[in-house]
């Protein structure tokens, strides 16, 4: 087998990128950034740092530093070195959980970045959409009257009233006069469970999936009481469509990756640890 081939597989294996980004960091620190000797009291800025703040001025700014502004960069430059080797004089980098948890979050980088720009193709996303279709799906849509019963009195009372008020309006007697006032709607006509939701809550929401169609139900509990509802009609949650939930479905699947590489490499530098913890008695 040619070695082209047989390097193919070594190659699309996240912790093999996660090396390689490491390997490629590691150069740029080595070719930018000398050793620092903390004792050492001479500075030299290089003709290739001048150059590397020069391109990050262009980056941030869309255009190039004039003189003056170079040599605030420069001088700006000069005053970090020497704050960074001060701090490693003392010490500062010991035991201190911003310098741990920051050399953390490189490494973590270095173990993701590569996700943060993977292309997914269209069968990599219709496959994730497929595995996750009840996240994407559009929102069932409802048709529905309610009758409002106030707790204001307590909840048992409201309970016996609202039990009472169903048996009235199943023999089909009319609603009219019935129930309490609130600003709430009487009715909603082909209402998406989100707007459901924001109207009447989470609970009455969740609720009202599970009541019959075409009777009157309940009572079911809102936030603001106790309720009477009738569904005249509902339409089912809608299979999604990958054009439609194109970008969440990225956003979800990109995330996705980029945790599983991260646990991944984790894994792969863990394995290479003897762990002893020694709990207090």
């Amino acid at each position: 087998m040619p070695i082209k081939e047989r390097l193919a597989p070594l190659l699309r294996e996240p912790l093999v990128h996660f090396l390689l980004a490491g390997l490629a960091i590691f150069f740029f620190y080595g070719v930018f950034n000398r050793t620092v000797d903390v004792g050492d009291r001479r500075i030299v800025v290089t003709e290739a740092q001048v150059q590397r703040l020069a391109t990050q001025w262009v980056q941030t700014w869309q255009r190039p530093p004039s003189a003056a502004e170079l040599d605030g960069q420069i001088r700006d430059y000069i005053k970090e070195e020497i704050y960074y080797r001060e701090a490693l004089r003392l010490g500062l980098d010991k035991d201190d959980m911003v310098v741990r948890r920051r050399l953390r979050s490189k490494m973590e980088f270095l173990a993701t970045s590569e996700a943060e720009n993977a292309q997914p193709s269209d069968a990599d996303l219709q496959k994730w959409l497929d595995q996750h279709a009840a996240k994407y799906a559009a929102d069932p849509v409802f048709s529905f009257d309610q009758i409002y019963i106030s707790a204001a009195g307590g909840d048992q009372a409201a309970n016996i009233k609202a039990k009472a008020l169903l048996k009235q309006v199943q023999l089909g007697t009319g609603t009219d006069g019935i129930g309490d006032n609130i600003s709430l709607p009487q009715h909603m006509e082909t209402a998406p469970l989100s707007d459901v939701s924001r109207a009447f809550g989470e609970d009455f929401a969740r609720a009202l999936k599970s009541q019959p169609v075409g009777a009157w139900s309940g009572p079911i509990t809102s936030g603001f009481g106790l309720h009477l509802v009738r569904i005249r009609q509902v339409q089912a949650a809608q299979k999604p469509n990958l054009d439609d939930a194109r970008q969440a479905v990225t956003n979800d699947w990109r995330d996705a990756m980029r945790e599983t590489r991260e646990n991944k490499a984790y894994q792969a530098l863990l394995d290479g640890y003897q762990i002893n913890i020694e709990r207090p008695k």
